[in-house]
């Protein structure tokens, strides 16, 4: 006999990911996987203004061309499972299926949320808008480098709210200790929300445990619809005695990812030690070189998320479409990909 937890306890389940997730409720909810496993997003290109030509005919608004979109394909790539079991010694005095929830959410907490928000942080650094590198930050200096960050999102026409500043407890200290925040006490305030622990340059801070974030990288900053980590559990259930069991098997089953999507990818910025982000490529004659594997795209797209980026031929010459440039960038063994290069 089965009994299936996933409808039961859906909602349970997942009001428990949130809570324990760092990062759950901090992304964009625009886009909804559920049911599906890939998802094709479809962003518009503007084109250039043009002086308005009086005595042009036809064409006094300019050339008309046909409104591109830029292609990038989200797939679920993380399918995990668990198995676990209730010895029926073990459960005489209380009631199966509460103890098979009880597990789940056990499971939730210790392993599937924390591997999630690991990988969802890898992810999020791997694909962020802006990577910029730097020694170790010190007190001295912590403010500073989350103001360049800060920046580098005005710059970006980012909106000011939703924005999230992911620090250790190491960094956190740090900016706690600094000369310029040492008097102020917004760091101080009530909570927000789970993990949310004040302010700094009006992005809300979320102290995160060391091992969460990638080794090396001193924070991430992130908008919250700039980034997406839809997450399904897909099945769950417990079998009554099975061949091999006396009482109870519990199996489970979850899928999920993380992006940055690429139209807003301005919106997430990392901070990570010097020598770990790739050297850009250089384009000269619609040639491309560089070291590691290069992506390249012809229709002025991002090549970092767009569906047309191709990987880059050494010695072939390449030739954009009409009204754009070639564009590309490099990822190293061991690296971080490198700023995108245009010529």
């Amino acid at each position: 006999m089965a009994i299936n937890l996933a409808a039961r306890y859906s909602d349970q389940i997942a009001e428990v990911f949130t809570r324990a997730s760092f990062i759950k409720g901090k992304t964009a909810e625009t886009f909804d996987l559920t049911g599906v496993k890939t998802l094709k997003v479809y962003t518009p290109i503007t084109v250039e203004e043009v002086d308005y030509d009086r005595d042009g005919g036809l064409k006094r608004y300019g050339e008309v061309t046909e409104m591109q979109d830029v292609v990038q394909e989200l797939t679920m790539t993380q399918d995990k499972a668990f198995t676990l079991t209730i010895d029926k010694g073990n459960n005489l005095d209380q009631n199966l299926v509460k103890n098979a929830a009880d597990m789940l959410r056990l499971q939730l907490n210790e392993k599937s949320t924390p591997a999630a928000d690991k990988y969802a942080f890898h992810r999020f650094v791997t694909m962020a808008g802006t990577i910029a590198e730097s020694a170790k930050p010190t007190k001295s200096d912590i403010i500073s480098k989350i103001a360049d960050a800060s920046q580098a999102l005005d710059d970006a026409l980012v909106p000011d709210d939703n924005r999230y500043l992911y620090l250790t407890s190491e960094m956190y200290k740090l900016v706690c200790t600094s000369d310029e925040f040492a008097s102020v006490d917004v760091l101080a305030r009530q909570s927000i929300a789970k993990g949310v622990c004040g302010e700094v340059f009006g992005m809300n801070v979320v102290r995160v445990p060391k091992s969460y974030l990638p080794e090396n990288v001193w924070f991430l900053v992130a908008h919250k619809d700039a980034v997406l980590m839809p997450y399904k559990i897909a099945d769950a259930k417990v079998h009554e005695d099975p061949v091999g069991v006396s009482g109870a098997l519990i199996e489970g089953r979850h899928y999920y990812d993380a992006y940055v999507l690429g139209a807003k990818c301005g919106g997430v910025y990392a901070l990570v030690k010097t020598g770990l982000v790739s050297a850009a490529p250089v384009i000269v004659g619609g040639k491309i070189t560089g070291t590691g594997t290069i992506r390249y795209t012809l229709d002025g797209s991002d090549p970092r998320y767009s569906d047309s980026a191709k990987e880059y031929v050494a010695e072939t010459v390449l030739t954009a479409e009409s009204g754009c440039r070639i564009r590309a960038f490099a990822t190293d063994t061991s690296k971080y990909p490198s700023p995108v290069a245009e010529g």
